[in-house]
């Protein structure tokens, strides 16, 4: 192309993958494995051999898989992305990869090899390690074309000529690790050609998983003659590279955990799990391999671990701890955003936040990186906000939205995580499936695609999602008008007009650990497994109703973006009703609601609930609850995010920091002061006595940092702007805070913000592209616009600070 009168660009060429027509090759299937079960089953090579008698301009390998796959082309590594071809809801979506291997064809003999595992496709899911459900027959499908000098092309495809060996990988499992035997030999045999019900190829709209770090021992000591613990500093997900594997048939065993005692052992207990009712399933991830002396570095690159210590254990053999080191390994994902101030707690604070939301980002957004690995959908709605400004989340947002819509229920219920490996959509039945279509849970359908189009301004997240999210809340109004809770229908038969539009007849998580103190034996009140059914049983319409109304006027405003008029007065008018039906129900009068609870309050303040008049009075006694808990916070799973910036725009700024800067539990910086280096599930994840509980990498309570870039920072973007067209800096200081600096790489460009404090003024500097407007909104209320070529103001610091 050329402007008029102008000279000719540079050519320039894009390329795409295959379209799902367009693949030549055959699926090969993994030879059945009598002997082992699932989650134990060995890995498989398929090869081919094949000639190029002409130079190579151009080579692409295809390849997908059910199961996880890595490529070899005469021995060399095919490109960087691991635990290829990623998850996704195998009945529905399969996704598929090309790789650049033109350097690695040479001319004469070349060799293509692919060792395939069972992965996500029929490995071991989640806490009860329940094996996936996608299907028997685990294989793999790829071609390479050849674009030669002479103009010619030729497709190199799997089909009935290839091989199949039984690999050096005697047993992998994504959760439980890998087992490898260097020594092993197998004959090829012939491949089977199986009947496999594939979904159409997809491509991945998210980046590739990849190793982005190595890490070395920070510390390491021996537990016993035979057996190393080693300390990396850093929970992460990945796993071990080991360079040393000793002589021949020397063996090997890893073991990898969160917590180690103080020069002591490995502790895993803390991860253990059960079903209420069945014994415990002990917590596994352990990786073994057999040297055969030859100098080979091991990765164990067909599973995937969480941890910050391992346990190496080797008989009979020397062992150097120097020879080890972590690959840390998720989602490769372009930083967008930083944060940092005069705080060294606030700034590790961040720090972890970090690091747990990356160790969860294994390409889709999980609970955790070890006990149950799975993507839980109230997870990433509480997180996503978070993540926005920390990384380009759009593409990976949109893959795995992609699965919340295949796993989407008939009746439009949104399954609990996404992929559903257990294939709840097709057991109604099943007692998980009653506890599946909950607020706050399922309403990730509206909320997430909506932030994503916040924060990118691209519409096409919304058209993608419209029909599940009409889907989900059409099923939750229905609901609501459907069934009344049991003891709602107990005290008043006769219902209400407005119960019509109370969301309280179904299962909901509700606000979900909020916290407890701790038994004398150090155990921690668990409603679900100690009375089960009275937990299951207890009326949560308060938080139902209060997203029923968020996801229906989200909805309403979606509906708007997108030209559907119709829709957008009908969600409007739901919308409105649902409001009027939580305010007569739950809403007491000067402020105060039913729950009468920090995270009712929290809840009720940041979506609009309160009517105008009443919002000083909800804030006031919002206050009063946090004093009455010692200026700590009572808040559970989805209202903790809300609540620092729900207290600083109510105009108590100071008491939102009195929490944040609260050094005993419950409070994100006992967890620095403890050593976390990750975000904990429990706020007493290492409690007192130096004891470990439940998960130490939930990243959803991290959800805090996005106060430090909105609230410290004052980065924020208005609510009725899009994209980042318009920005607002609105810095809340504190008295312990001297300066705080940050960026945002939004889709119009970098905006950089930084202030510090000089005496009795506030010096705030802005820098923003001139594609977007921005304010500086001072202390006092007052409105510098930003220029273009970047803006520095002085304003009294006087009321500025909390």
């Amino acid at each position: 192309m050329r402007a008029t009168g102008g000279e000719w660009s540079v050519p320039h060429s894009f390329e795409c993958g295959l379209l799902d027509e367009d693949w030549s090759a055959a699926w090969l299937a993994l030879p059945a494995s009598a002997e082992a079960s699932r989650g134990h089953l060995p890995a498989h090579t398929f090869s081919q051999a094949f000639t190029v008698d002409a130079d190579v301009v151009r080579a692409r390998l295809y390849a997908t898989a059910l199961g996880v796959y890595d490529a070899t082309v005469n021995g060399a590594r095919v490109g960087s992305t691991e635990l290829a071809p990623g998850t996704s809801s195998y009945d529905i979506t399969l996704y598929a990869q090309a790789y650049d291997v033109t350097d690695l064809i040479v001319a004469g003999a070349n060799r293509l090899e692919l060792t395939v595992s069972a992965g996500w496709y029929q490995g071991l899911v989640g806490a009860f390690r329940i094996p996936a459900e996608w299907g028997d027959t685990p294989g793999v499908r790829a071609e390479v074309h050849l674009d030669l000098r002479d103009g010619s092309r030729r497709v190199i495809r799997t089909d009935h000529s290839w091989t199949v060996c039984r690999s050096r990988i005697v047993a992998a499992d994504l959760m439980e690790g890998q087992k490898v035997d260097l020594t092993a030999e197998s004959e090829p045999m012939p491949v089977t050609l199986p009947a496999v019900q594939a979904p159409p190829v997809s491509w991945s709209p998210a980046p590739p998983v990849r190793a982005t770090a190595t890490l070395r021992a920070a510390s390491a000591w021996q537990v016993s003659d035979s057996t190393w613990v080693i300390d990396f500093g850093q929970n992460a997900s990945g796993w071990i590279a080991m360079s040393d594997l000793g002589t021949r048939g020397t063996r090997t065993t890893i073991e990898y955990g969160e917590f180690a005692y103080d020069g002591g052992d490995l502790q895993t207990r803390h991860l253990d799990s059960h079903r209420p009712g069945e014994p415990t399933k002990q917590f596994v991830q352990r990786d073994e391999v057999i040297s055969d002396g030859s100098g080979t570095t091991f990765e164990p690159r067909h599973t995937i671990h969480g941890f910050q210590f391992a346990r190496v254990t080797r008989d009979g053999a020397p062992f150097d701890p120097a020879s080890v080191s972590m690959r840390v390994v998720h989602t490769d994902l372009e930083r967008t955003g930083s944060f940092s101030c005069s705080d060294a707690a606030l700034n590790r604070l961040h720090e972890i936040a970090d690091w747990s939301f990356r160790g969860n980002a294994v390409d889709v957004p999980t609970d955790c990186p070890t006990r149950e690995r799975l993507a839980w959908t109230g997870d990433y709605q509480v997180f996503a906000p978070t993540a926005t400004r920390l990384y380009d989340v759009l593409g990976f947002s949109r893959k795995w939205l992609r699965s919340v819509r295949d796993d989407q229920l008939p009746d439009g219920r949104v399954a609990n995580f996404s992929p559903d490996g257990r294939r709840i959509k097709l057991k109604l039945n099943d007692q998980f499936a009653m506890m599946t279509g909950s607020a706050g849970w399922g309403d990730a359908i509206v909320l997430v695609p909506w932030e994503m189009y916040k924060s990118y301004g691209d519409e096409t997240v919304l058209t993608e999602n419209w029909d599940a999210m009409v889907q989900w809340v059409d099923w939750a109004a229905s609901n609501a008008r459907s069934a009344r809770h049991i003891a709602r229908q107990r005290t008043q038969p006769e219902a209400a007009p407005h119960e019509q539009y109370l969301w309280d007849g179904s299962f909901h998580w509700g606000e979900w650990t909020e916290p407890v103190p701790r038994n004398a034996d150090g155990s921690r009140a668990n409603p679900l497994q100690d009375n089960p059914m009275e937990w299951f049983m207890a009326d949560k319409g308060e938080v139902g109703t209060a997203y029923l109304y968020l996801s229906s006027s989200t909805l309403a405003s979606i509906a708007v973006v997108l030209g559907k008029g119709e829709e957008a007065r009908r969600y409007e008018e739901l919308a409105a009703k649902v409001l009027d039906a939580w305010r007569t129900e739950y809403l007491m009068g000067d402020g105060r609601t039913a729950g009468d609870s920090q995270a009712g309050y929290a809840r009720a303040l940041s979506f609009g609930l309160i009517p105008h008049d009443q919002t000083d009075d909800a804030a006031a006694r919002l206050v009063e609850l946090v004093h009455e808990a010692d200026d700590h916070l009572t808040t559970g799973f989805l209202a903790t995010g809300h609540l620092l910036p729900t207290l600083s725009d109510a105009g108590h700024a100071d008491v939102a920091y009195s929490l944040l800067y609260q050094r005993t539990e419950p409070s994100w910086l006992n967890m620095v002061g403890r050593g976390a280096t990750t975000i904990w599930e429990d706020w007493d994840g290492v409690d007192l006595e130096g004891e470990p509980h439940e998960s130490l990498n939930h990243y959803s309570k991290g959800a805090v940092v996005r106060f430090l870039h909105t609230h410290t920072l004052g980065l924020r973007q208005p609510a009725d702007s899009v994209g980042w067209e318009r920005f607002t800096v609105r810095p809340h200081p504190h008295a312990n805070l001297t300066w705080a600096k940050g960026h945002h790489d939004t889709p119009r460009g970098r905006i950089t913000v930084a202030w510090r404090v000089e005496g009795d003024q506030l010096e705030i500097s802005v820098d923003a592209p001139a594609s977007t407007s921005g304010t500086i909104v001072g202390p006092l209320g007052e409105s510098i616009a930003v220029d273009a070529g970047g803006t520095v103001v002085r304003v009294p610091l006087a009321a500025a600070t909390a």
